[in-house]
């Protein structure tokens, strides 16, 4: 992180953060006139180009302004066949490394939260942040020999997340190519879910709660959480070692190790989801530290998406054929989950359903096998060639309706980052639901720290 050059300041205001999104919409008029021209003397310049030109001016201002704009940046990057790889490859930097803090802004967010300095409160404190992301930044800290990590942060990311939405809204419709129509919903969702991001009280209520909770779970690590030492701003945890996906498959792990770090992150998301309700949705490789011993370390609770009942037993109906072969069966649960709409026609509907059923068929394999292989590159280019596909017709592209209620939104993100991570892992795991309803054992009879989580014995099982 040293090499990074720190930020001295981040604008806060509004106009001044929209007249940085300005400036770059500016950039972005001038390198598709560069684009243009240069095509007019040379027909076979590719419109990578362009997209390399532009994602990385997005990128430059997105990681300055942080908060809202580059978590957006960051969750389209997960989404492998939906962005240009261009962005993608530009937009996974927030992962990892977007530019930090300096010391100053640090020290300052101390005083105003917790009244008192890092060198105060810690034994020792590294005043240059470890990692950096989009809403916040962690440093090293030592208290009575142990090693922490603290959480900062970043200044006016709590309230600029509504007007930073509304700027960026038409930059990601742009560069992902959708209609604008009907997407209120789903960008409600995702306003919702960075206020609760934001919300660093909530995050460690949650932390608290769940790690307890999924505690028990095999093969997975949980920091301890200290509140005398957090606030609105501040998080601070155990440290754990541990490395990042692309660090832990360079060092060549067994077949094995990929098998139990795979199981272990299938069962802490099939647990969450289909006994608890509730989920760590936000799945991206930097939320997850890699063992020697193919343990995984879980961090950063910040997105936790809460299912609805009628929604889940309605989504993962898609996951068993024999509920869908009555077709008018099939069509209630299709409109419950907005895949059909009032308005479709008999045509449209027909339509519509051949569509996503192929779709919900090829994505819901795993839950069809008792041990499935997320090293088949072909189940993902399979994937990837059909949702190509899909977005090629014309019917999708020029659609006036959003298939999908805003629920679908993160629950879709998490299946998909977890399906990412485990074919990069190509990992052999576990996946039946016969397994799934076995995770139920670790349901604690009462959860701690007065969570509001179902005894056991009243989980409706999938």
């Amino acid at each position: 992180m040293s090499s990074v050059k720190e930020q001295n300041s981040i604008p806060t205001g509004k106009v001044e953060r929209a007249a940085r999104f300005a400036l770059t919409g500016a950039k972005l008029g001038v390198n598709y006139v560069k684009h243009y021209t240069r095509k007019l003397l040379d027909p076979e310049v590719s419109k990578e180009e362009l997209h390399e030109a532009n994602a990385e001016d997005i990128y430059d201002v997105l990681s300055n302004l942080k908060g809202s704009a580059l978590k957006v940046a960051q969750m389209l990057s997960l989404d492998r066949g939906f962005l240009p790889p261009a962005y993608a490859r530009r937009f996974a930097l927030s992962q990892y490394n977007a530019p930090p803090l300096s010391g100053p802004l640090v020290v300052n967010t101390f005083l105003k939260t917790l009244g008192k300095t890092p060198s105060q409160l810690f034994d020792r404190f590294n005043p240059h942040a470890a990692h950096a992301a989009s809403i916040g930044q962690v440093h090293e800290a030592w208290k009575n020999g142990k090693k922490l990590a603290v959480k900062i942060q970043y200044p006016g990311v709590a309230h600029s997340v509504k007007s930073d939405l509304r700027i960026v809204k038409p930059i990601a419709i742009r560069i992902v190519g959708l209609q604008e129509a009907d997407m209120d919903q789903y960008f409600e969702e995702v306003e919702t879910k960075l206020l609760e991001e934001t919300n660093y009280r909530l995050e460690l209520q949650r932390s608290q709660e769940l790690s307890a909770v999924c505690n028990h779970l095999p093969n997975l690590i949980f920091p301890r959480y200290y509140p005398e030492y957090s606030s609105d701003r501040i998080i601070t945890m155990d440290w754990l070692d541990g490395l990042h996906l692309q660090d832990f498959l360079a060092t060549q792990p067994s077949q094995d190790l990929r098998n139990r770090a795979g199981q272990a992150l299938w069962d802490f998301y099939q647990f969450q989801v289909h006994h608890l309700r509730k989920v760590h949705a936000d799945p991206h490789p930097g939320n997850f530290l890699f063992q020697a011993n193919g343990q995984v370390g879980i961090i950063d609770f910040g997105c936790v998406k809460e299912i609805p009942q009628d929604f889940y037993e309605n989504y993962f109906a898609l996951t068993r054929p024999e509920l869908l072969r009555d077709e008018a069966h099939r069509r209630q649960i299709f409109r419950a989950l907005g895949i059909l709409h009032p308005s479709d026609t008999e045509k449209e509907i027909r339509f519509f359903t051949e569509l996503f059923q192929k779709l919900i068929d090829l994505t819901t394999l795993p839950f069809q096998r008792e041990i499935f292989d997320f090293g088949d590159a072909g189940f993902f280019e399979e994937i990837y060639a059909y949702t190509d596909y899909v977005y090629s017709l014309p019917e999708v592209r020029h659609s006036k309706i959003v298939r999908g209620t805003r629920h679908s939104l993160y629950v879709n993100r998490t299946y998909f980052g977890l399906y990412s991570i485990l074919g990069d892992l190509k990992a052999q795991v576990k996946t039946s639901w016969q397994h799934i309803e076995q995770l139920k054992q670790y349901v604690p009879a009462r959860v701690p720290s007065g969570g509001q989580l179902l005894p056991s014995e009243c989980v409706s099982e999938g």
